[in-house]
């Protein structure tokens, strides 16, 4: 599935789910367990975003999470923190 300039795909069964992911910095291409990635749902598309540290270099890499990739993740087991504004 891509969204703008990445791509997350999963495969599996909902207790074992997959994700395919890459890093920017190293370029590296691997598969990543639901509790290697992080998912922030902020109250707007720029305050929402998944990360995950790349296995390959250790850099900690963060990208922004459309609806579509939303579900992927949540569907997949990905651990979520919900960002309130305070006013």
């Amino acid at each position: 599935m891509s969204e703008g300039t990445h791509t997350v795909t999963a495969r599996g069964s909902a207790t074992s789910v997959i994700f395919k992911a890459a890093c920017p910095q190293c370029r590296g291409r691997f598969e990543l367990a639901a509790g290697a990635l992080r998912l922030a749902i902020g109250a707007s598309h720029r305050t929402t975003f998944y990360s995950f540290t790349c296995p390959d270099c250790g850099t900690a890499v963060r990208k922004p999470a459309g609806e579509r990739i939303v579900e992927l993740l949540t569907g997949g087991g990905v651990r979520t923190l919900r960002l309130h504004s305070t006013v």
